[in-house]
């Protein structure tokens, strides 16, 4: 008698199921819709395992897949690998990297540069989120992030010759300097490591804009209000107050920022002059031989990649905190 009680509380608090008109109705009332989708659908579990299965998927195929295909290739002595020929493993690809200075004295430009970078993109980006999170009214927020989003609208090549067309010797730059009578000659701007900077910082910002925005905006008013009866000054405001709430905004865009300016490979071919060789342009250039050095330029991205991961995740433990994890 008790179990036949709960068995009927448990089906009348069950969600009755839903009941379609027309030919939705009459495809979910078949037999063959409920044997096969209808049970699907009528599985909490299944329901879990399809909507986890898509992106599990896609990081399998589209991520884990091609860095362990890399690390294969990595550790060959030959790819691709000829007919009737075992593939031998050997580390002489990695230790190709340490004997000569041609290949680390660009490792350590990019990683210098992509710090240069971050810093520079967190110091410009960081007052214009702060803004647009706290100075404007919350129905002009929106607006004021849609103007700053449109820019990033366009392909990377399109905004990269825009910074082309900005600071070449007849670019903007030039031509407004040369009207007002400041200049009378072209400043010569672009193939430089400013021209390089700037553009990067400039493909870049979004990924600093939007996690910023979003720390800076969850930030209490009430919290700077307080901090400002007590008698603290605006700088003591921001460096107290602001500065430490906004933390994860902080890490969460030097992170992106850093790990993609690592591996920028158009905007230095595009802006960047003769000295501005970076470590990209040598693996591409391994990849792109007609030797098949592909297993030493597999080896080079893999020291890129473990590098890079393992600076933004001291990066992380050290500014995040403990509530931060590496993996």
């Amino acid at each position: 008698m008790v179990n036949t009680t709960m068995t009927e509380l448990r089906e009348e608090g069950a969600p009755a199921p839903a009941h379609y008109s027309g030919w939705i109705g009459k495809v979910t009332g078949s037999a063959l819709y409920r044997t096969t989708i209808g049970r699907l659908a009528d599985s909490r579990h299944a329901r879990l395992a399809l909507l986890a299965g898509i992106p599990v998927i896609w990081l399998l195929v589209l991520h884990v897949g091609p860095i362990l295909q890399m690390a294969n290739i990595s550790f060959t002595d030959n790819y691709p690998p000829q007919p009737n020929e075992a593939t031998r493993y050997t580390l002489a690809n990695y230790a190709l990297f340490f004997s000569d200075s041609i290949y680390v004295l660009p490792f350590i430009r990019s990683l210098v540069f992509a710090a240069v970078v971050t810093v520079s993109t967190l110091v410009i980006v960081y007052p214009v989120a702060y803004y647009v999170a706290k100075v404007l009214q919350p129905k002009q927020r929106m607006r004021a992030l849609l103007l700053l989003l449109i820019p990033f609208w366009a392909g990377e090549l399109i905004r990269t010759f825009s910074v082309i067309m900005l600071l070449a010797n007849r670019g903007a730059v030039n031509v407004l300097l040369r009207e007002i009578g400041v200049i009378d000659r072209p400043i010569p701007m672009l193939y430089t490591s400013f021209s390089l900077s700037f553009g990067v910082i400039y493909l870049l910002a979004l990924y600093m804009l939007l996690p910023l925005y979003s720390a800076i905006e969850k930030i209490p008013v009430q919290l700077v209000h307080a901090a400002a009866d007590l008698g603290a000054s605006p700088f003591q405001r921001f460096r107290r107050v602001i500065l430490p709430l906004s933390k994860d905004g902080i890490v969460s865009g030097c992170s992106l920022v850093y790990l993609t300016a690592v591996g920028v490979f158009a905007a230095p071919l595009l802006l960047g002059g003769p000295n501005a060789v970076i470590f990209p342009e040598g693996i591409a250039t391994l990849f792109h031989s007609s030797n098949d050095k592909w297993p030493e330029g597999a080896a080079f991205a893999m020291l890129m990649l473990a590098v890079s991961l393992t600076t933004v995740g001291l990066f992380m433990r050290v500014v995040g905190g403990r509530s931060v994890r590496l993996m």
